[in-house]
């Protein structure tokens, strides 16, 4: 790769980023509901598939164990861990629950269930909303190509203005980072 085309790509990073600062407002809400969440006794649940489900374990990490701050741990899991259920969930009813049954199991009202997908269109993440839905769970969803049918399943969005996976997964991590950092400002406290 030549030293222009890794300009021209990280200019074209930079220009999404800059887009995001549109995203200010809805950040700042979505992190106050991840602030109600935790204030209140509840747990942050992340799930996705592929790299977001990468993401999502990053992220529930981030609040386990913690970020900037030493800090008491925040309630998190992500549902992408467990390769027992994941499997089992998958062969016996099917991919598309794989996650929906861990929300029936585990979520309860007063968490948050926040789904990753850079299409929105990822049937076990619509599946696992509507069961959030089922079980009084509230939902965020950090999505990107216009946030397709998920969008339509959670209570919140986020919506990277973009439609190339690799540079939405990006700014979903960077948006939740920042969102981590409100977090953390918000409920301070020693361990």
């Amino acid at each position: 790769m030549s030293v222009a085309r890794l300009e021209h790509a990280l200019d074209r990073l930079a220009a999404l980023a800059g887009a995001c600062k549109a995203l200010a407002p809805r950040l700042e809400r979505v992190a106050a509901r991840y602030v109600d969440t935790l204030r209140n006794g509840g747990t942050l649940f992340f799930c996705g598939n592929g790299g977001s489900a990468a993401d999502a374990q990053h992220l529930a990490t981030e609040y386990v164990v913690r970020y900037a701050a030493t800090r008491r741990p925040f309630a998190a899991i992500a549902l992408s861990t467990d390769s027992s259920v994941l499997t089992a969930a998958g062969n016996d009813l099917g991919f598309e629950q794989i996650f929906a049954r861990q929300v029936q199991a585990l979520c309860r009202p007063g968490d948050l269930l926040v789904l990753h997908s850079t299409s929105g269109r990822s049937a076990n993440l619509i599946e696992a909303a509507r069961a959030a839905r089922g079980r009084g769970t509230a939902t965020v969803a950090f999505l990107g190509r216009g946030g397709g049918p998920l969008a339509a399943e959670v209570d919140d969005t986020v919506v990277v203005p973009s439609e190339e996976t690799s540079q939405i997964q990006v700014l979903h991590l960077a948006l939740e980072h920042l969102i981590v950092e409100l977090v953390e400002s918000a409920l301070p406290g020693q361990p």
